[in-house]
C-alpha cells in the first residue's frame, strides 16, 4: 500500500510540474474557459520587415527627394483713390502713396540629381525674387532657377548644398490606370505629407491647363501646395509631376493631373542644356474635329485635326497647306485630334521637314514642310496657363 501511495505521489507531482511548464510556455495548447476580463491578443512581431500592402519602404525612399519650396516678391500696393483729390493730396501730401509689400507663397520641388537640380512647376517660382527649399532634415538653402517652360509648367531650379538625395526616374509611359500611386508635397503648408491613390486615367488633354497637355490622372489627394511634387510609384520611384487640380473651393476631390516623368525629363535636360526649350511650329490654327464636321466633310470618323487658319508666309503656307485640310497623321504616327498633332509637330526640331499626312477634297495626300521654332508665349498666356 505504501508503495501504491508513493507511485501516486510521484505521478501527481510530475502532472502537476508539466501542467506547471505549459501553462507558462504555452497556455494556447491548454482548454479555454470563459473567464471574465481576461482577453487574448496576437501581436504582431517586430521583425522590422515591410506590412503587407504598406508603403512605408516607397516612402522612405521618395521622401528625402521631396521639398518644400518657398517663394516670395515684392507687390505694389495700390494707392487709395482719394489720392486723386486734389484737395486730399494738399492736406495730406504723399505720405498715402503706393508701398510695396511683400507677398509669399508655397509649393513642393522634387531633387532629380545629387548636383542640386530640383524639379518644380513654373507657376511656383514664376515672378518670384527670392526661392527658398526645405529638405526633409531641416536644412535650408536659397535656389536659383535655372529655367522654365510655360507651356508645360515645368521649372529647373537648382541648390549648392553638396551632394543631395535624387529620386529614381520610374517609367511612366508603362503606367497603367488603376496603379497604385502616392502624392507626396506640401499641402497647405503644413510640411511634407504623403497621400495614396490610383491612377484614374492616362493623356488627359483639352483641359486648359496648359498649351501641351498629356495628364496622369490620380484620385490621390492633392491640395494647394503640392505643386510640384512627386507622384511615386510603390516602389518610391518618380513618375509625375503634381500640377493641378480640379476644385471650386481650393480642396481636393479626387481629381489631381501630373505631368509624366517622362515629359518632365525631356523638358528638364533642354533647359539644363540650353536654359530653355525649342520646339517645332508651322504656322497654323487647328481645331478637333466634331461628329458634325466630320459629316460636312463626309468623313466616317472624327479622328484627325482640322486646319482652321494657317499664318500667311509661314512654314504650312508655303508649303501649300490650306484651311479646311484634315490632319491624320505627322511622320506617319496618327493624329487622332488637335492635341496629338500639337505634340507631334513641337517634337519635330526647328529645321528639318516632316511629312504630314492630310485630306483635302476626301482626297489623302503628303505635305512636306519645313518646321520652325515655336515663339515663346506672351506672360499674359503664361498667366492663363498657370493653376495650383
Amino acid at each position: 500500500m505504501h508503495k501504491f501511495w508513493l507511485i501516486f505521489a510521484q505521478t501527481v507531482t510530475i502532472f502537476l510540474a508539466v501542467l506547471f511548464v505549459v501553462s507558462t510556455l504555452r497556455p494556447e495548447l491548454l482548454p479555454q474557459g470563459n473567464h471574465v476580463g481576461m482577453v487574448t491578443l496576437k501581436e504582431a512581431v517586430r521583425d522590422g520587415a515591410s506590412k503587407p500592402g504598406g508603403f512605408s519602404d516607397a516612402v522612405q525612399v521618395a521622401t528625402p527627394s521631396v521639398v518644400n519650396v518657398f517663394t516670395s516678391k515684392d507687390v505694389k500696393v495700390p494707392a487709395h483713390p482719394l489720392l486723386d483729390d486734389p484737395m486730399f493730396r494738399r492736406f495730406f501730401g504723399d505720405r498715402f502713396e503706393s508701398q510695396s509689400r511683400r507677398s509669399s507663397s508655397l509649393g513642393s520641388g522634387v531633387i532629380v540629381s545629387p548636383e542640386g537640380y530640383i524639379l518644380t512647376n513654373h507657376h511656383v517660382v514664376e515672378a518670384a525674387d527670392e526661392i527658398d527649399i526645405a529638405l526633409m532634415d531641416g536644412r535650408k538653402a536659397r535656389a536659383r532657377i535655372i529655367g522654365s517652360d510655360p507651356e508645360t509648367d515645368i521649372a529647373v531650379i537648382k541648390v549648392n548644398m553638396g551632394v543631395l538625395p535624387a529620386i529614381t526616374f520610374g517609367h511612366s509611359d508603362h503606367a497603367k490606370v488603376g496603379d497604385m500611386v502616392l502624392a507626396i508635397g506640401n499641402p497647405f503648408g503644413v510640411g511634407q505629407t504623403v497621400t495614396m491613390g490610383i491612377i484614374s486615367a492616362l493623356g488627359r488633354s483639352h483641359l486648359g491647363i496648359n498649351t501641351f497637355e498629356n495628364f496622369i490622372q490620380t484620385d490621390a489627394a492633392i491640395n494647394p501646395g503640392n505643386s510640384g511634387g512627386a507622384l511615386v510609384d510603390a516602389s518610391g520611384n518618380l513618375i509625375g509631376i503634381n500640377t493641378a487640380i480640379v476644385s471650386p473651393n481650393g480642396g481636393s476631390l479626387g481629381i489631381g493631373f501630373a505631368i509624366p516623368a517622362n515629359i518632365a525629363k525631356q523638358i528638364m535636360e533642354q533647359i539644363i542644356q540650353t536654359g530653355g526649350v525649342t520646339r517645332g511650329w508651322i504656322g497654323v490654327e487647328v481645331q478637333d474635329l466634331t461628329p458634325e464636321l466630320a459629316e460636312s466633310f463626309k468623313r466616317n470618323s472624327a479622328d484627325g485635326a482640322l486646319i482652321a487658319g494657317v499664318l500667311k508666309d509661314g512654314p504650312a503656307d508655303k508649303a501649300g497647306m490650306k484651311p479646311g485640310d484634315i490632319v491624320v497623321a505627322v511622320d506617319n504616327k496618327v493624329v487622332n485630334d488637335s492635341s496629338v498633332m500639337l505634340n507631334l509637330i513641337s517634337a519635330i526640331p526647328p529645321g528639318e521637314t516632316g511629312a504630314i499626312t492630310v485630306v483635302r477634297s476626301q482626297v489623302e495626300k503628303i505635305v512636306k514642310i519645313k518646321v520652325g521654332k515655336r515663339p515663346k508665349p506672351s506672360p499674359q498666356e503664361a498667366d492663363q496657363n498657370a493653376m495650383e
